[in-house]
Parts: C-alpha cells; sequence; structure tokens
C-alpha cells in the first residue's frame, strides 16, 4: 500500500515517467536534491510499491507492430477455475500486451499489438482455439492520438 508522498517525491515520479533512463545524477539536478536524498526517496518509493519496475518504451511502428486492436470478449463462464485457465490462456499470448476484466455489455478486453492483419488473424485463431467464448468483437485502431501517458500526479 501506498504511503503518503510530498511535492519532492510527486516531481521525482513526473521526471522519471517522462524519462526512465536519466541518470541519478541528472535526476537529483531536475528535482533539486542531492544524489544519496534523490536515491534514499526513490528506494522509498519502490519500497512503497510506487515505483513498481521500469522498462524502456519502444517505438512499436518502427519495429513493425503497425496494427493495434482492442477486443472485447464476453463468456458465460464466470467460475473461478475457467477463469484461470483463460487468463493463463490470454497471457501465454505475447501480442496480447493489456488485458482486463472489465463492466459493461462485454466482460473482458485485450489489447493487440501486432505486425498486420495476417498476425493478428493467427493471434485470433489462438485465442479462440482452445477457450469458449460467446463473444468476440474487435475493433482496429487508425491512430495513436495518446498513447502511454504518464500518469498525473
Amino acid at each position: 500500500m501506498a504511503g503518503k508522498i510530498d511535492h519532492i517525491d510527486r516531481r521525482i515520479l513526473a521526471a522519471i515517467q517522462r524519462d526512465g533512463g536519466m541518470s541519478q545524477r541528472e535526476l537529483a539536478e531536475r528535482v533539486g536534491l542531492s544524489q544519496n536524498a534523490c536515491w534514499r526517496r526513490l528506494r522509498n518509493l519502490e519500497a512503497q510499491g510506487i515505483i513498481a519496475g521500469r522498462r524502456t518504451k519502444l517505438d512499436r511502428v518502427a519495429l513493425g507492430k503497425k496494427l493495434v486492436v482492442f477486443t472485447m470478449l464476453r463468456t458465460r463462464r464466470h467460475s473461478i477455475e475457467w477463469l484461470s485457465t483463460f487468463r493463463n490462456h490470454v497471457t501465454s499470448i505475447p501480442d496480447i500486451v493489456d488485458f482486463y476484466r472489465i463492466g459493461g455489455d462485454y466482460d473482458y478486453m485485450i489489447k493487440i499489438v501486432t505486425d498486420d492483419m495476417t498476425s493478428f488473424d493467427r493471434v485470433y485463431q489462438q485465442l479462440i482455439g482452445k477457450i469458449e467464448l460467446d463473444a468476440v468483437t474487435s475493433y482496429f485502431a487508425m491512430e495513436a492520438i495518446l498513447e502511454d501517458r504518464p500518469i498525473p500526479l
């Protein structure tokens, strides 16, 4: 559970969301702290679970991943056993990058990032191949207007 964070922690978090690759010295200078004080605050934010990891953002288009698909799924099954099997199946498909249980007309939403329509069809066949689903509806993104926006602090 997250503890209290102050305005300096918020500045640190805002800075690393925008550029997680900067050195600790650069971060400390940007937020107005010594390197040691900045390091202690980073470790504290990690210990609280506020910083949940670090990664490098890749340009999906430069890597040939030009198609983004949001797929809505509905099922008639809701047992714990089925859900466990379903989660394991969905998370085993590498092109599925986000997976949510949602409320409304559908039960789940997944985000698929893949090369093209042929690659999407392969993912679709994998998805429906082992799990019984009631409805599957896909929406194809035409343009990413806002993607991977930093969390507002």
